[in-house]
């Protein structure tokens, strides 16, 4: 039985609508999300699903399949988001992202959690950790109570023509966001207010060059 594995894995979003909501901040880069494997019309599809209990998109069928195996093993299985971008092609054209996908085994746990939430931290500044690695690693990980984080890294897919990643770390107002997630409403309000500057800035642009 496998005690750990880790990965990055596209995953495509079920509708424009889906996509919308993955775009918004119920949805920031270094997110941790579930992972639910079910059977689709005979066809193994694993989703993410968000803190809110939304499900936002989902891994291809041999991906799929292969957490299905894992989660077999009672393992425990996460996401993180890593990215989120739009290709031009197929036409219209398509939202899709992409996932840092953890699984571990429920006896390491404690250490686990911490690890995720490093991992997390790390890939919502833009930092991707590599997370395919030998045993000795997973060793580590558990003896340092998940404080150790790897030192490799992993590059963003090559660009193609018609790509362009719209999220790839957290930006300011996200940060400000988390915070008020957390529960610090002066945070929150100010995220708003910074929101409402931001629109406000641009009304005035616009206006000062005459497009209304």
């Amino acid at each position: 039985m496998e005690r750990y594995f880790g990965t990055y894995q596209t995953f495509q979003t079920a509708s424009r609508k889906d996509a919308a909501a993955l775009l918004g901040s119920d949805n920031l880069v270094g997110d941790q999300y579930a992972i639910e494997c079910t059977i689709e019309s005979g066809v193994q599809k694993a989703w993410l699903v968000n803190r809110f209990g939304s499900r936002i998109g989902y891994f291809d069928p041999d991906f799929s399949r292969q957490l299905s195996l894992l989660l077999a093993q009672d393992l425990i299985l996460v996401g993180i988001l890593s990215f989120v971008a739009f290709s031009e092609q197929p036409e219209p054209g398509e939202y899709w992202g992409e996932a840092a996908v953890i699984a571990y085994d429920a006896r390491d746990q404690k250490a686990f959690t911490c690890f995720v939430e490093g991992v997390g931290t790390l890939i919502g500044k833009g930092i991707r950790p590599a997370l395919a690695f030998d045993g000795a690693a997973v060793e580590r990980i558990v003896e340092t109570q998940g404080t150790w984080l790897p030192t490799d890294r992993v590059p963003l897919p090559e660009k193609k023509k018609g790509m362009a990643i719209l999220k790839r770390q957290r930006s300011m107002t996200d940060r400000l966001v988390e915070k008020g997630r957390q529960g610090n409403k002066g945070c929150y309000l100010l995220s708003w207010a910074f929101l409402l500057a931001l629109v406000g800035s641009l009304i005035f642009g616009l206006k000062a060059c005459g497009l209304f």
